[in-house]
């Protein structure tokens, strides 16, 4: 049955177009997803409204990394119960990693009646099925199925920014650190064809995209399973030479498969930033073991002075995570120690969020949340004196960046290739174009320019 015809016939009865609203949370691969959502029901027959109350059809693309983002999920389901009693006709769909655990649905079925549309991280492509099922019967409508080496292709996107955009080269997980969730939600590893990625970069190209980062759960496993075995880096020797004035990054590498020749292609490439985010989570070795990481801090080190050594002044931000079940005042010491050794320029750190059904949360965990917030606190100030010394380095130099956003002061925000905050006086004509910017000022995480003619 060709249940995205039958849609489109029900939604082109209605006056009007009805409207459709996606709201993505958590990675930017999830937020890469929720485009490709927001493009099924734009084929189906929506328009896309920024406003949910005017919304029609409401989608919401869940994440479950931390408790917090799934507990906010809970607090905005609670929110939309007014707009469904004001327009019961409204439609919604809860999506994403959230949903793909068995015990979401379980709980929406008890707690959240109101709800329509429940489908995981591989029933993207089912989402004209279950609005079929929605709009003909009633009842929940769910999908939570895992299918094996299936890659969503051939859906159509509706992009959030014209000069920036992700590209999933492929999905899923085969790593199992002992907190994480991921591989249970979003499966094995499966990698998209060369071809497709390149096409759809091309495309963005033609476009006018200025930047376009390469996404997923590890993006360095790439190729595995692919008829022609290619490997991440010649995929982006392969990017590299498409045709077109753009820059790539990447996230998120796994150090465990950080090997010598990618940072040989990304000091050769014209297009690749001079910047890497590479996930350290802990600086001892004792808790890497735990997590399941697969490097030591030595290793990690060894990665990072390579890297560095082919290119001199390359910017690395890392993940932390702070208060692992089990994590003593000399673990988080040695954490510390290698953040002064690396001198990162941004870190993304975390206090440990226990997963049901990972194997860290079955971990005893002494520590005291009162301790963990306070080793936190530690952490955080250490990397506003490491950030504000590194960024001393940029003054006077110029730096390409690429202008996204305004600041609250009214200055436009943009990122470096070495992916550094930069704001320069107000104009907002900068928007969307990469500009040679002089260094006249650092703050402690972002610094001040001077757009060059």
């Amino acid at each position: 049955m060709e249940y995205g015809s039958l849609v489109k016939e029900i939604f082109a009865q209605r006056e009007t177009p009805p409207l459709c609203h996606v709201r993505s949370y958590g990675c930017q691969q999830n937020v890469n997803d929720g485009e490709r959502i927001a493009g099924l029901l734009c084929e189906l027959g929506c328009a896309v409204t920024d406003d949910i109350t005017l919304a029609d059809v409401i989608i919401l693309n869940t994440c479950a990394v931390r408790e917090s983002a799934e507990m906010r999920v809970y607090g905005n389901i609670g929110e939309l119960k007014h707009l469904k009693e004001q327009n019961p006709s409204l439609i919604i769909g809860l999506c994403g990693c959230m949903a793909q655990e068995p015990q979401t649905a379980e709980r929406i079925r008890a707690s959240y009646r109101y709800v329509d549309i429940i489908f995981g991280t591989f029933a993207l492509k089912e989402l004209p099925r279950l609005l079929y099922e929605t709009l003909t019967r009633k009842g929940l409508a769910v999908d939570i199925s895992e299918r094996e080496n299936e890659c969503p292709e051939d859906i159509p996107l509706v992009r959030t920014d014209s000069f920036k955009a992700g590209v999933s080269i492929m999905y899923g997980c085969n790593n199992f650190c002992s907190y994480c969730i991921v591989p249970y939600v979003r499966g094995r590893e499966r990698s998209r064809v060369p071809e497709r990625i390149l096409d759809e970069i091309g495309e963005l190209s033609r476009n006018g995209c200025k930047e376009i980062m390469l996404l997923g759960q590890n993006v360095n496993s790439y190729g595995k399973g692919t008829k022609e075995n290619l490997n991440f880096p010649e995929l982006l020797r392969r990017i590299d030479r498409t045709e077109g004035d753009f820059r790539v990054r990447f996230m998120s590498p796994h150090p465990k498969d950080a090997t010598k020749e990618l940072f040989d292609v990304m000091a050769q490439s014209r297009k690749l930033c001079r910047s890497i985010h590479l996930p350290l989570q802990s600086g001892s070795d004792r808790i890497l073991k735990a997590m399941n990481r697969g490097y030591t801090a030595e290793k990690y080190l060894d990665i990072v002075n390579y890297a560095r050594s082919v290119m001199p002044g390359l910017s690395v931000t890392t993940d932390i995570i702070v208060g692992f079940p089990g994590e003593t005042e000399a673990d988080f010491e040695q954490t510390l120690g290698i953040m002064k050794s690396v001198k990162f320029d941004n870190i993304f750190s975390f206090i440990y969020s226990p997963r049901k059904g990972t194997k860290a949360a079955l971990m005893d965990d002494p520590v005291t949340y009162g301790e963990k917030a306070e080793r936190m606190n530690r952490l955080l100030g250490l990397q506003r004196e490491i950030t504000t010394e590194s960024y001393k380095r940029f003054l006077g130099r110029e730096l390409f960046v690429l202008f996204d956003s305004t600041y609250k002061d009214g200055s436009v925000c943009g990122k470096s290739d070495e992916n550094i905050n930069v704001l320069v006086k107000n104009d907002e004509l900068l928007i969307g174009t990469m500009r040679r910017v002089r260094v006249t000022e650092t703050k402690g995480w972002a610094v001040i320019g001077e757009v060059l003619p």
